[in-house]
């Protein structure tokens, strides 16, 4: 695909031929199922999915559709076995047309992230309270 200047996701997949439509919105039901609070934008000028942060962008080429991945990696290290079959670079993993989709591990990849992401927060959520409290603290007995 050329590149475009889709504002919504709608527009990006209906650009394809119906085969390529229906295997897309299977991919991005997957992954909004998988993370129901999950927020589509369009970044890069693909379809992407956020919560707490980037839980994945997903895109349709000649011959495969790729799933991007953007740091940590984590997601590639933790499902390292199952996608062995496919073609990956750092942050993507491609899935040839003509095959299945496994949408199962689509959907466990989105899951992973969000879940990671929601992690993250709470970790900064607890190290900003720590700071808080130790400040607090410090402000309460230098007034003595």
């Amino acid at each position: 695909m050329a590149k475009t200047d889709c504002k919504t996701i709608d527009q990006y997949i209906n650009s394809f031929s119906e085969d390529v439509q229906r295997d897309l919105q299977q991919i991005r039901t997957t992954i909004l199922q998988a993370v129901p609070q999950a927020e589509e934008t369009i970044s890069y000028q693909i379809p992407a999915v956020k919560y707490e942060g980037w839980i994945t962008y997903f895109s349709a080429y000649t011959h495969h559709y790729s799933l991007s991945f953007p740091p940590p990696f984590t997601v590639f290290e933790k499902f390292n076995k199952e996608l062995l079959p496919y073609k990956r670079s750092t942050s993507t993993v491609q899935f040839p047309k003509g095959k299945p989709l496994p949408l199962d591990l689509i959907r466990r990849m989105a899951k992973f992230r969000a879940e990671e992401n929601l992690s993250k927060k709470r970790q900064r959520k607890k190290s900003h309270a720590k700071t808080g409290k130790a400040v607090l603290t410090h402000t309460k007995s230098s007034n003595r």
